[in-house]
């Protein structure tokens, strides 16, 4: 095991003030045979400097420089330069925990599996920390359940970073039409769903070796973007229309896709989105798949309540949001 090189994909955009603690996280890890490939993605700031510094420090740091194209382009370059067995990613701003990529790569081995993953936890600017989930649960899942967690989102989580993959599992990867650089959103979701229908085997080890950052900033925080209500749309569409032979998964997927459409039908910056959301949705009331699927009466009724009564739902959402105060959680 010792000898098996993990390469480990970090892309880094204007992030001068957390590059540093990310790279000594990863620099830090118990597993030592590994290559950081570091890409700055066209940064103002003073980020690509820290970044050569480090390198000039440790061999293992492999440094590059590339035009701003977003995350996913950033991701495809360290792809096309990793040498390693396994493959994991860490966002650049983010952190993990000593042992992280030893224990993702001995359970690999020891259960024979394609991805190997964890919990993760959320850190907030005033220190409070959300854990995702940390119950130490172990579970070996094979292709049918593997998908069906991602998909469900109770447990595993859709992000590529809280994973180790085989790399026989992204091979090919990039050069199909499954590495879609235009979506923004969700697109961990959509990668994650084509790796695990690739895998036979993967394990889940609840332990949050993960340090997720929530910063002024991230994509997280910022202001709405209309990319941001359409991306997900746009994702689960594809693995609704890729999944429809499958009567379990589908009805999961279907699920998702009237959440998504709810969200775009309530947002009120991109009206003729909002719109067109509201129509799929009167029109996904009266089709049959609505009326006959194993639905929750939660979700039909919130799906008839923006589909026909959108300004009344509105009110009844805000008002649960200033009670729960939930929609200040990521205000940073």
């Amino acid at each position: 095991m010792d000898n098996i090189l993990v390469s480990i994909i970090v892309p880094a955009y204007n992030i001068e003030s957390y590059i540093g603690r990310c790279l000594e996280s990863i620099l830090n890890q118990s597993h030592k045979k590994i290559e950081i490939l570091v890409i700055d993605d066209g940064s103002t700031d003073g980020t690509w400097n820290v970044i050569k510094q480090y390198a000039a420090k440790d061999r293992r740091i492999v440094a590059m420089h590339k035009e701003n194209g977003g995350v996913s382009s950033t991701r495809r370059v360290g792809l096309e330069h990793a040498k390693g067995e396994y493959i994991g990613f860490v966002d650049g701003d983010d952190y993990v925990e000593p042992e992280m990529y030893e224990n993702l790569l001995t359970n690999a081995l020891k259960y024979h599996a394609d991805i190997s993953h964890c919990g993760y936890r959320m850190i907030y600017p005033d220190g409070h920390i959300d854990y995702y989930y940390g119950t130490e649960q172990l579970r070996i899942q094979d292709h049918e359940t593997a998908l069906l967690d991602l998909l469900l989102g109770e447990q595993i989580e859709p992000s590529l970073c809280n994973k180790l993959f085989h790399q026989k599992t992204l091979s090919g990867l990039l050069e199909s039409a499954h590495w879609n650089e235009d979506i923004r959103i969700n697109e961990d979701l959509l990668l994650n769903y084509y790796l695990f229908k690739r895998s036979n085997v993967s394990v889940y080890e609840d332990k949050a070796f993960y340090h997720y950052i929530l910063r002024k900033g991230s994509a997280a925080t910022t202001k709405k973007e209309r990319y941001k209500t359409l991306d997900p749309l746009k994702v689960i569409s594809i693995i609704m229309e890729d999944i429809s032979d499958n009567k379990e998964l589908s009805i999961v997927v279907y699920q998702r896709y009237l959440r998504c459409l709810i969200n775009i039908a309530v947002q009120q910056e991109w009206k003729d989105d909002a719109h067109n959301a509201r129509k799929t949705l009167k029109e996904e009331v009266f089709s049959k798949r609505f009326v006959e699927e194993c639905l929750s009466v939660k979700l039909k009724l919130m799906v008839i309540g923006v589909a026909f009564f959108c300004g009344g739902y509105r009110l009844v959402r805000k008002a649960y949001e200033l009670i729960t105060g939930v929609s200040n959680k990521y205000k940073i």
